[in-house]
């Protein structure tokens, strides 16, 4: 009998035999862990990818507090000098991102500006479906780049899940993949399985047990083999939880990010996080109305858990080997409404955080003055910022990720 594969085990036993259970988070874990059985020789980089759902509203959140239109448009919204984070070029970050300030100022924090594409239909659904995919205008694209990302490692001897997602809400499309496994966690509380949650095969036994199994088959043997490396994983995510900072506020997405951390220093492989703030769906970020509270709320819980995450990964110098990244479905519009609100725009910055990023201003602030249909026009395709990305900090061809070739964003910078 041939001894199966690794890949073999995971895609048909695992799931589709008596062998093991896969109910649940033993089964969500055991895929992963199995996956990860065979570690990278050294610590690779990881992309920490943020969304943020709803459509942020970017001229609030870093803010052209010198710009007379910016003033003349939000009588309600507008952010005076003295209340902005000051950074540079007369741009200030919003008064609830002290968080954030700081890491700009300490150089790991930069600011991409003028982010977008071409056509955008200004449609929650279609324009997150857009950014997910990075293939704008195609609704037949069934996989997300994300999801690409680990379709392109699957093939690798090191591991066969590059990509998760960490969050409360549904897996976005982001992470749908054509082939790989791309599990989804809530938090790790609920995901680690404990001894009790393991079905072993009949004649196996779960590791520390010192019972062999009495007939030799070559599929037992290389569960028994598997079950070991799971719970080797399982040891090593318990190990990273020991040596966490506990130092993260309570925000949901702190929370996140502290599960994120912990697979970090686990070294399962993982190259691509992908988590979320607003809800998901049309998304807390969608300000047509009551903005000033909901806005800044947001946008403190976005700062402060960054920040917690970075502090967190810099004790160990584990930063320098992460790259956090936000985005958002479209920025809003330059004026606001009657009831207090944004509308749907176009061009929004986008943060990039990490401990060997060259951090500031990249890029210049889009015109108030030469707008699209009342919103600030794009100068920058994500879709570059995403080929930086990959090209630059994960070493994975952007190419065949993108499915298209997208020059990488003057300015960001790697030490």
């Amino acid at each position: 009998m041939t001894r199966p594969s690794r890949r073999d085990f995971l895609k048909g036993t695992v799931c589709a035999s008596a062998f093991v259970g896969c109910g649940g988070a033993a089964g969500l874990f055991q895929r992963t862990a199995l996956a990860a059985g065979a570690q990278p020789e050294g610590r690779g980089t990881a992309l920490v990818v943020i969304q943020l759902s709803g459509g942020n509203d970017g001229l609030n959140t870093v803010v052209p507090y010198e710009d007379d239109a910016y003033h003349r448009s939000r009588p309600t919204l507008r952010l005076a000098a003295d209340r902005v984070h000051k950074l540079e070029a007369g741009l200030g970050l919003h008064p609830d991102m002290p968080a954030f300030a700081r890491l700009y100022h300490e150089g790991r924090l930069s600011i991409v500006q003028g982010v977008g594409y071409p056509n955008s239909k200004r449609d929650h659904p279609v324009a997150m479906r857009d950014w997910e995919t990075a293939m704008p205008q195609q609704a037949l694209a069934q996989t997300g780049w994300g999801g690409r990302v680990a379709d392109f490692a699957h093939a690798s001897p090191i591991t066969d899940v590059p990509s998760v997602f960490v969050g409360p809400i549904a897996p976005p499309f982001g992470v749908r993949a054509g082939e790989a496994v791309v599990p989804a966690i809530r938090s790790l509380e609920e995901w680690l399985p404990s001894p009790r949650m393991w079905l072993t095969a009949q004649g196996t036994q779960a590791p520390g047990t010192g019972q062999p199994s009495p007939t030799p088959s070559p599929m037992l043997d290389f569960l028994r083999e598997s079950t070991a490396r799971a719970y080797a994983a399982r040891d090593r995510i318990q190990s990273s939880r020991r040596a966490q900072s506990s130092d993260y506020p309570r925000y949901p997405l702190a929370q996140s990010l502290k599960s994120v951390a912990q697979l970090i220093r686990a070294e399962l492989g993982i190259r691509f996080y992908l988590t979320e703030l607003g809800g998901g769906d049309i998304g807390g970020f969608d300000s047509h109305a009551g903005q000033v509270l909901n806005h800044g709320s947001l946008l403190k819980e976005l700062s402060e858990s960054v920040a917690a995450f970075a502090a967190d990964l810099q004790r160990d110098r584990l930063f320098d080997s992460v790259l956090v990244m936000t985005f958002s479905e479209f920025g809003r519009s330059l004026s606001e409404n009657g009831r207090r609100g944004t509308d749907h725009g176009a061009a929004a910055p986008v943060f990039l955080a990490g401990g060997r990023l060259k951090g500031g201003l990249v890029g210049k602030h889009p015109s108030l003055t030469d707008l699209d249909q009342d919103a600030p026009k794009f100068h920058t395709d994500f879709r570059r910022l995403y080929a930086t990305a990959l090209d630059g900090w994960l070493g994975i061809d952007s190419g065949q990720i993108l499915r298209g070739t997208f020059a990488p964003v003057e300015g960001v910078k790697f030490g």
